[in-house]
């Protein structure tokens, strides 16, 4: 039986993750999950695949919403009262333009010092209605696409099978930031194939595999980019037709609901697998 093995909410874009015992379900994902994103003066997002340091920062917001805590080591903590109301300003994520409410200067100047560059700090406004892309449509904050990133254990375990047979050592899973992990499927890369999902009382829908990118190359614990691994090894069976390696799936929510740690995973609509490997280069 297939069940939740944790669950874990990133408030900030790109950010350390809280981890949690239950979670409540918003169509955007998570409760409060990648609402907020750091910026450069210019309103670019940063991202650990620039800014590594990102993954030193410890973000904890309050049930309500209404206030965040930011934590980095060498850093007093800092709390911020979160403005969801305040002037909008134009930011840009992935060359696309979002609305975002500036947080303030101490959290300005608060992850200036920490990141070594010039930052701000905006949360999504209220009116905030992006729509995302896949088989299932749906929404989210600021993260990369789709409201929910999910993986499982078994996926990994052979991903570390074949890093072993290269001689390198295992990956832990918060290298690829999952939103929901699932234990209980003992094929790898079950999660491909799972279209239609209910756990507690929500219902979510497959969207797309997720492409990795280099922040799995980063260390979430001390920030250090960690060498060419995993997506070299990845890169030996996982490669998408579209380019890149998939490794987990994006979801959408289509019925939000509250799941917790140990909640029974349910499919209830199966599809084939949109992974398709790469044709070989023809010889000349």
């Amino acid at each position: 039986m297939a069940r939740v093995a944790a669950l874990t909410c990133y408030p900030i874009k790109g950010c350390a993750g809280t981890p949690m015992e239950q979670a409540r379900l918003t169509p955007a994902g998570i409760a409060h999950d990648r609402s907020f994103m750091v910026v450069s003066r210019e309103g670019v997002f940063r991202t650990q695949r620039r800014d590594p340091r990102l993954a030193l920062i410890r973000p904890a917001v309050s049930p309500d919403g209404r206030r965040l805590t930011l934590r980095a080591p060498g850093a007093d903590a800092l709390a911020v009262r979160v403005d969801t109301a305040g002037r909008r300003r134009t930011v840009d994520l992935f060359g696309a333009a979002y609305q975002g409410i500036d947080q303030g200067d101490p959290a300005a100047a608060w992850l200036s010092e920490v990141l070594g560059a010039p930052s701000r700090l905006v949360r999504v406004p209220p009116e905030h209605d992006r729509v995302t892309d896949g088989r299932t449509p749906g929404t989210s904050g600021y993260a990369d696409s789709c409201a929910l990133h999910v993986l499982s254990h078994s996926t990994l375990r052979l991903l570390d099978q074949k890093l072993a047979e290269q001689g390198a050592p295992p990956v832990p899973m918060n290298r690829f930031r999952p939103n929901i992990v699932v234990d209980g499927w003992d094929e790898p890369h079950t999660e491909d194939r799972t279209h239609r999902l209910t756990i507690g009382d929500a219902d979510l829908g497959y969207a797309k595999l997720a492409i990795r990118c280099a922040v799995t190359l980063v260390d979430q614990e001390t920030a250090e980019r960690a060498g060419r691994e995993p997506l070299r090894t990845l890169a030996t069976y996982r490669r998408a037709a579209e380019g890149g390696v998939a490794f987990g799936t994006k979801l959408a929510v289509l019925r939000p609901g509250t799941v917790s740690v140990g909640d029974e995973v349910t499919v209830t609509a199966w599809g084939a697998s949109e992974l398709r490997a790469a044709p070989e280069p023809q010889a000349r």
